[in-house]
């Protein structure tokens, strides 16, 4: 099973099986959320930059709390997510915004 959504930057986004197990195991809060976190590639609130060329996509959850889907575009036609998490530690004034809605 690989799911494939499109990045603002219209590149393909590719979810493995493998992936999600790895976002599942390492944050069981996620378990129930597969289709928002392809949700939030395609319909970010906004996108920030990650570390080692990564991108992180942002939706708000709430007042203080984002769902934040971390992946790559490998060129310009394919990508992959690496991780995904919940936070409500984002100071986004300190973070270099990439795109936003």
């Amino acid at each position: 099973m690989t799911d494939i959504v499109k990045s603002k930057n219209g590149i393909r986004i590719r979810m493995t099986e493998e992936r999600w197990f790895h976002i599942t195991e390492n944050h069981d809060d996620l378990a129930g959320y597969y289709d928002d976190v392809l949700d939030c590639i395609e319909n970010p609130d906004i996108i920030i930059k990650g570390y080692s060329g990564a991108l992180i996509a942002l939706k708000k959850i709430s007042d203080n709390k984002f769902l934040s889907v971390v992946y790559k575009e490998t060129d310009e036609d394919d990508g992959f997510i690496i991780t995904a998490y919940f936070t409500n530690k984002l100071k986004l004034e300190k973070e270099e915004t990439i795109w936003k809605k």
